[in-house]
């Protein structure tokens, strides 16, 4: 009779020790997957149609970087948290240096997104933006 009470409490104490541990895998899961979200770092593809060079460019986020004729700036970029089907998107600004007349107007001021940069294109005469990546 004792050694049916030590296999049942056993059981129950496997049981329960199984449990906590899928409880804690699911909860970590959670809080990881949502911190690689947002990303620090804008990755983005710049192809110059004259010369048909593409370049691509790790932009941290907040900071202005000056390629050529353009400044582009990243604000926020963050991944989506569905694997199957993943999203990118970023706030992205770009000014063209070269245009003195209109210094404070942006060439490119909104969300860029990687499935579908024709929601809102970039539009210039010479150069062409496309997001490839956060992280």
């Amino acid at each position: 009779m004792l050694l049916k009470r030590n296999i049942k409490f056993g059981k129950n104490k496997i049981s329960l020790i199984f449990f906590i541990l899928i409880f804690f895998q699911l909860t970590f899961t959670e809080l990881n997957s949502n911190e690689n979200l947002e990303g620090e770092y804008t990755i983005i593809k710049i192809l110059d149609k004259i010369s048909s060079k593409n370049t691509t460019i790790k932009l941290k986020n907040k900071k202005e970087v000056f390629l050529k004729d353009l400044s582009v700036k990243s604000l926020k970029c963050s991944n989506s948290e569905f694997d199957d089907n993943p999203e990118i998107k970023a706030y992205i600004q770009v000014k063209d240096v070269k245009n003195r007349n209109k210094d404070n107007v942006f060439v490119f001021n909104g969300w860029m997104f990687s499935s579908s940069p024709s929601i809102k294109p970039f539009d210039h005469a010479v150069y062409d933006i496309w997001l490839t990546g956060c992280r």
